[in-house]
């Protein structure tokens, strides 16, 4: 095998290829800086053993591509968006008549929910599906609150918040009212059910997801 590998090249193969045949040391020189540079994992003792042994088979390196940090998308902040105004309903879009079809694709919504309205349901189980229902569209009546200038008011949720209800009264003006103390009614066919606001500091989401106690003391 050694004498194959360091045997000269015809002069004739030379000339076409373009190289020039080394002999001797050069040969023997070159022969093992191409293998040390083609297996460069090996140690040169290991080389010359595969090359009494058996043959050569010459491996290629690929360059290793450095990972980037991959960034994440970062979301606004809470002060981001009250900075941008996100949550906040424009003067121009105020109007109750706008939220109308939003309340009757609601009463549709809660319906299906609770499998019919029907004068034989079940009420217990109608006020499960309700705790956990979404609200927005619905049409919210002020009962009882510590504060009397909120008693009457009545209008379309179109927004909940952790600790407060947005409404549209008829008179196209939005109403921020409190959870807090106060007693809501909402009111859908022949069913009629009670929101009492102190129970209900969560966020919609959070609602969903909440066990509420069948038994309990409820005051303001």
């Amino acid at each position: 095998m050694e004498s194959v590998v360091q045997s000269r090249i015809p002069s004739e193969q030379s000339d076409i290829l373009g190289v020039e045949s080394q002999h001797g040391t050069a040969a023997d020189a070159l022969t093992k800086a191409f293998l040390k540079n083609s297996l460069p994992q090996m140690k040169d003792g290991h080389i010359e053993e595969m090359m009494l042994h058996k043959a050569v088979v010459l491996e290629y390196k690929r360059p290793t591509k450095k990972k980037g940090k991959t960034r994440k998308a970062k979301g606004l902040n809470a002060k981001e968006r009250r900075q941008l105004k996100i949550f906040q309903l424009k003067p121009e879009h105020q109007k109750y008549e706008l939220f109308l079809p939003l309340h009757e694709l609601w009463k549709q919504y809660i319906v299906d929910l609770c499998n019919g309205l029907k004068p034989g349901s079940n009420p217990q189980m109608i006020q499960q599906k309700f705790l956990k229902a979404d609200f927005h569209g619905a049409v919210l009546t002020v009962v009882r609150s510590k504060c009397p200038s909120y008693v009457g008011l009545t209008g379309i949720l179109v927004q909940e918040l952790k600790h407060v209800f947005k409404i549209i009264t008829k008179e196209d003006k939005l109403k921020v009212i409190p959870k807090r103390n106060s007693v809501f009614s909402v009111e859908i066919g022949d069913f009629v059910t009670h929101i009492y606001g102190s129970k209900f500091e969560l966020r919609s989401s959070e609602r969903s997801a909440k066990k509420f106690k069948v038994k309990g003391t409820i005051d303001l």
